[in-house]
Order: C-alpha cells, then sequence, then structure tokens
C-alpha cells in the first residue's frame, strides 16, 4: 500500500492537509475520471485517500528520535555511620517521639466509653 508505514493519527494528518487543499481548488496529483469524480460525490477526503494510496503525495512525516547518549552511572556513594553514632541517632529519635507522645496525651479506653454512652443517651 504504502511505501512508508504510517501511524493513524500521522495518516489522519495527512489526508486532512490534503483534503483542505483540495476543497481550496488545488490541482488533483492524480487523473480521475469524471465518473469516478461523480462516484465519490466530489469529496475532497475520497480524492486525498486515492491520492494517499497512490504514493503520490509530496507530503512527508519527519519523526525526531530522542538522542542516544551513553555513560557509565555513577554509584551514589553513602556515608559510612559507625554502630555506635547509628545507635545515639536512634536513640535521639525515640525521645524525640516519646516527647511528641507525651504532648498529645494517649487517649484512655474508659474515656472513649463514657463519651459514646452519653451521646447514645442524649439522641433519644
Amino acid at each position: 500500500m504504502n511505501e512508508q508505514k504510517f501511524s493513524k493519527y500521522e495518516k489522519a494528518r495527512i489526508l486532512g492537509a490534503r483534503a483542505l487543499q483540495i476543497a481550496m481548488n488545488a490541482p488533483l496529483l492524480i487523473k480521475i475520471s469524471q465518473e469516478d469524480l461523480e462516484k465519490i460525490n466530489f469529496d475532497a477526503l475520497k480524492i486525498a485517500e486515492i491520492e494517499l494510496e497512490s504514493n503520490i503525495l509530496p507530503i512527508s512525516i519527519k519523526k525526531p528520535f530522542p538522542k542516544k547518549r551513553e555513560e557509565e552511572l555513577k554509584r551514589i556513594k553513602e556515608k559510612k555511620i559507625s554502630e555506635e553514632k547509628r545507635t545515639e541517632m536512634e536513640m535521639e529519635e525515640e525521645e524525640e517521639i516519646a516527647k511528641e507522645g507525651e504532648i498529645m496525651e494517649l487517649a484512655n479506653p474508659e474515656d472513649e466509653q463514657t463519651e459514646e454512652s452519653s451521646e447514645e443517651g442524649g439522641e433519644e
């Protein structure tokens, strides 16, 4: 069919552009008899499709491809931390978590039960 294999999007773009040219009275690139033109009802899109299938359209598609780069991957250097330093950091984090827990005050299950029972009793 075509020398090049076009995607459906490229084909739609080509046909649309050529059909617009034909609709604006551009000369036809292929000889089509008056009889055939009447059969397709002088449809510019059908004429463009016939021209595309006959491989005479001077419309081309440029497909840019990404530039290929070759480089070695570099490994990220991690800071080596001694076991003593690691345990010290973990202890600091645990202390911070404990302080935040004290500020938030932990909920007692007894408090929750009394609130629920008072809400249920107030609705009736």
